[in-house]
C-alpha cells in the first residue's frame, strides 16, 4: 500500500508522462476514427466499382462509363491502385452476388427520398433501411413511389477563378455547350446526360475550368419546404441512412432553404 506521506512525491516525473500518454491516446483515437471513416468510404467506393463492372458493360473503363466514373471517384479519394484492381476483379467474379438496389420512401413533412445501395443480401439490407425510415418518423415505400420525381443526371461542380464573377463563369460554360446550369454560392452546377459526364468533365479540365467534383446523381424535379422541425428530422434521417454500410448515396427533394432558415 502506498505511503500517504509520499503522495505526490514523484508528481514532477509521473505527470509529464501521463500527460504525454493522454495526448498519445487522443491521437490514437482520432486516427482510429479517421481510419474508420476512410475504411467505410473505400468500402463503398469498392462496391461502386464492382457494381459498375457487373451492370455497366465489363471491366474496360473506355467502354463502360459507369466504371470510368467509379474509378475516377476512387482515385480522387486516394484509394490505392490495388484496392481498385481488387474491386474490378470482384465485379468480374461469377461468385459475386453483389446487387444494386434503390429504395424509396418519405421523410417527415412528405419529403421524397431515394436511397441507392449495394448489397449481397438485399432482404437484410431492405429490412434495415425500412427500420431506419420507421424509427426516424419516415415511411418506407415501394418502387416507383417517388422515383418519378427524380431524373438521372451527370453532375459537375465548377468553381470560379480568382477575380471571376459567377456570371462570367456561367457564360463561359454556356460557350462550351452546357445547357443546364444552376448556381450555388461560388459554384456553378452543370447537369449533363449520364453517359456524357466523364467526357464533358475532361473537356472542362482541358479548357482550364476548376472542376471540383463529377458524379452521377438523381436530380429532384421539384422541391419541398417543410416546417423547420421536420427539416431537422429529415436531415437526421438522411445522416442515418448515409451511415449505413450498404448505402452509396441518398437523394431528397428537401429544399436547402428549409435547412438554413
Amino acid at each position: 500500500m502506498q505511503d500517504p506521506l509520499c503522495q505526490g512525491c514523484f508528481s514532477d516525473i509521473i505527470e509529464p508522462k501521463m500527460s504525454g500518454h493522454s495526448k498519445w491516446s487522443t491521437i490514437k483515437r482520432q486516427k482510429a476514427a479517421n481510419d474508420a471513416v476512410k475504411g467505410n468510404l473505400f468500402s463503398k467506393l469498392s462496391r461502386a466499382i464492382s457494381i459498375a463492372v457487373k451492370t455497366g458493360g465489363g471491366d474496360n473503363p473506355d467502354t463502360n462509363y459507369k466504371l470510368r466514373i467509379a474509378v475516377d471517384a476512387a482515385r480522387q479519394a486516394n484509394m490505392p491502385k490495388e484496392n481498385i484492381e481488387r474491386a474490378i476483379a470482384r465485379g468480374q467474379s461469377q461468385d459475386a452476388n453483389l446487387e444494386e438496389i434503390t429504395y424509396e420512401g418519405f421523410g417527415p413533412g412528405g419529403v421524397s427520398l431515394m436511397v441507392e445501395a449495394t448489397s449481397d443480401n438485399k432482404n437484410r439490407t431492405g429490412q434495415e433501411i425500412k427500420n431506419i425510415f420507421e424509427k426516424s418518423g419516415g415511411r418506407f415505400a415501394g418502387p416507383g413511389s417517388v422515383s418519378f420525381n427524380f431524373a438521372s443526371k451527370g453532375m459537375i461542380l465548377v468553381s470560379k477563378k480568382d477575380n471571376e464573377s459567377l456570371q462570367d463563369l456561367i457564360l463561359s460554360l454556356i460557350d462550351t455547350g452546357a445547357e443546364e446550369i444552376e448556381e450555388a454560392e461560388s459554384l456553378a452546377i452543370v447537369f449533363v446526360p449520364p453517359k456524357e459526364l466523364f467526357d464533358y468533365k475532361e473537356l472542362l479540365k482541358k479548357k482550364g475550368f476548376n472542376v471540383q467534383k463529377a458524379q452521377l446523381v438523381q436530380k429532384p424535379l421539384n422541391f419541398v419546404v417543410p416546417e423547420k422541425a421536420d427539416a431537422q428530422k429529415i436531415a437526421s434521417l438522411i445522416k442515418k441512412l448515409e451511415d449505413h454500410s450498404d448505402v452509396q448515396r441518398v437523394y431528397s427533394n428537401l429544399s436547402d432553404s428549409s435547412i438554413n432558415r
